[in-house]
């Protein structure tokens, strides 16, 4: 009998026997028959055409050359364009133009911090774990200002330390100046801030050297005096281990101190203000230094910056006071004496931008009380073009000021803050 006749059945006489449905058997891989593998078949023209690049002509590219500046562009496009300014050199020569434009229209990014960085992140920690020994509200710009520093002078050269800068101030009506070097920038500032550290009862970083005068001026040049060579990197060391002294004992002292007066020989301030007053000497020097060695530094935090204008304009009466015993501001013929705390005639002195703020500064004695009622002018200036100008680096007949109503009161404010500023 056959093999595959045993499994044929019959359901009548007549009809088709039933099979069982086939299983066919395992297929062997070919990798497992030790033969070698078929070659692969041509795919000929069934195989999908590739995808045929779009063709640019030349107007088209020429008018794509502004969006490749920008990096506008598709991909296809940017790769047309990038070919064919391979050859042709006018397109080459307009898209060159086209990018140095490009990077005129961006400003260059500062490789310094947020100014207001540092602020935050202290903020931060100190909201989860509070200082056991706290600066002082008072103390916080100049904390700030000298770590600023001491930022910009940690990577210097001796090309940097030894780059020449140019001090400038307002001295009756005219500017003046005084040629250093960034080191005697430094050592300046060791010197002027040597001024609050005495009244503190720390070292005088003078040591046995004498000033003609405990001013900032006569400190500086008894230092640079002394000095067998002119200074150099070796300044800096001192001038931050005086600043952190600084910080620190004014911490442990507590904000009980801040009325400690400190003498500036013509004058004196409290030690709050002294802080400021130094705060923003360091400032005002640091951009100096920064303009020195061609690097962008940016002004302090809008906090910090309304504290010191703040100073300033405290400051203003009095020193409208010196210029009229001098003879140097504008004889009044509406100048109106009244009796200190009372109301009195007023400039509405108004800083714009971060800062900012308004005063009302009286104009005919420093005793009296700034009154609205008695404002006879108003001027507006920016906040840093207002320091500027407190600074002696910006004339006061050059200040970018908006202002309105008295013109000798104006000029009289605006040169008694250009007054504010020294060596």
């Amino acid at each position: 009998m056959n093999g595959p006749d045993r499994f044929e059945a019959y359901d009548g006489d007549d009809e088709e026997p039933v099979r069982p449905p086939r299983i066919p058997t395992p297929r062997a891989s070919v990798e497992d028959t030790g033969l070698p593998l078929p070659a692969l078949e041509d795919p000929g023209e069934s195989a999908q055409p590739p995808l045929a690049r779009p063709v640019f002509e030349h107007p088209v590219l020429k008018a794509l050359l502004g969006a490749w500046a920008l990096a506008a562009c598709s991909a296809e496009e940017a790769t047309a364009v990038e070919e064919h300014l391979g050859e042709c050199g006018a397109c080459a020569d307009e898209a060159r133009r086209l990018r140095e434009a490009v990077g005129l229209l961006q400003r260059p990014d500062s490789l310094d911090l947020d100014p207001g960085l540092r602020t935050r992140v202290l903020e931060s920690c100190l909201e989860r774990r509070p200082p056991r020994i706290p600066v002082p509200d008072w103390a916080a710009a100049y904390d700030t200002e000298t770590a600023r520093l001491d930022a910009l002078l940690q990577d210097f050269g001796d090309a940097e330390w030894h780059a020449p800068v140019r001090l400038r101030w307002f001295r009756g009506d005219e500017a003046t100046s005084r040629r250093t070097t960034v080191a005697g920038v430094i050592a300046h500032l060791l010197s002027v801030d040597g001024l609050v550290a005495v009244a503190l009862g720390l070292d005088d970083p003078l040591g046995d050297v004498m000033s003609r005068r405990p001013t900032p001026a006569a400190r500086t040049e008894a230092y640079w005096s002394a000095s067998h060579f002119p200074p150099t990197r070796a300044v800096r060391a001192p001038w931050r281990e005086q600043s952190h002294n600084l910080v620190r004992t004014v911490s442990f002292t507590g904000s009980g101190v801040g009325g400690l007066p400190v003498p500036y020989g013509d004058f004196e301030l409290p030690l709050h203000d002294a802080m400021l007053d130094r705060a923003f000497e360091c400032w005002v020097h640091a951009e100096d230094i920064a303009d020195a060695v061609d690097y962008p530094y940016d002004p302090p935090s809008p906090r910090h910056l309304h504290r010191m204008i703040d100073l300033a304009a405290r400051m203003l009466p009095n020193a409208l006071a010196d210029r009229r015993r001098g003879g140097l501001a504008a004889p009044s013929h509406h100048r109106h004496l009244v009796a200190a705390g009372e109301p009195g005639r007023s400039l509405r002195l108004e800083i714009e931008g971060s800062g900012g703020g308004e005063w009302l500064i009286p104009l005919d004695s420093p005793a009296a009380k700034g009154s609205a009622e008695h404002e006879v002018a108003h001027v507006a200036l920016d906040g840093v073009e207002f320091c500027r100008l407190a600074a002696g680096h910006v004339p006061p007949q050059e200040a970018a000021a908006g202002q309105v109503g008295d013109i000798e009161a104006i000029r009289d404010v605006l040169f008694a803050a250009a007054s504010l500023s020294r060596m």
